[in-house]
């Protein structure tokens, strides 16, 4: 959903060519598997497509290549340093940590609960990928600046 919503969000500023995103999982047992159908259907009622996205793990991932690392919760921050040097680190971050009032709060997973559980989601990912753009803005103002950029 993260890697859907951050990417819609590009698109809708024309900045899609200035950032690679991706999403995977720490766990390989769904690998190359489809969004879950809830995932699916709450992003659909956004206008945002992920049935084309499949499921990887990190060790599919050269972490060392990525600028930024955003994770949903504690249990994936920890099996990320297992990837990662400690100076690495330095690079993940929660990504509620980037919405006013939430550091340190977590995402929970949606998998045991229904619908809503899922839109939930989609509505603090949003809140979040917002933030992080905006943050994207203050840290790389040229960004705001690009010619065909789009409000």
């Amino acid at each position: 959903m993260a890697e859907g919503i951050f990417s819609a969000l590009l698109l809708q500023h024309d900045l899609h060519h200035c950032f690679s995103v991706s999403s995977a999982g720490t766990v390989a047992l769904q690998h190359g598997s489809s969004p879950d159908g809830r995932a699916i259907r709450a992003l659909s009622l956004h206008g945002i497509d992920i049935s084309e996205v499949r499921a990887r793990c990190v060790e599919d991932i050269d972490l060392d290549s990525c600028d930024w690392i955003f994770v949903m919760d504690r249990e994936n921050y920890e099996e990320i340093s297992r990837y990662l040097s400690p100076t690495g680190m330095a690079r993940v971050h929660m990504i509620l940590d980037m919405v006013e009032g939430r550091v340190g709060e977590e995402i929970a997973d949606p998998w045991y609960d229904g619908p809503e559980a899922f839109e939930r989601v989609a509505q603090e990912l949003f809140q979040a990928s917002e933030e992080l753009l905006a943050m994207m803005f203050r840290l790389y103002p040229y960004l705001a600046e690009e010619p065909n950029r789009s409000n």
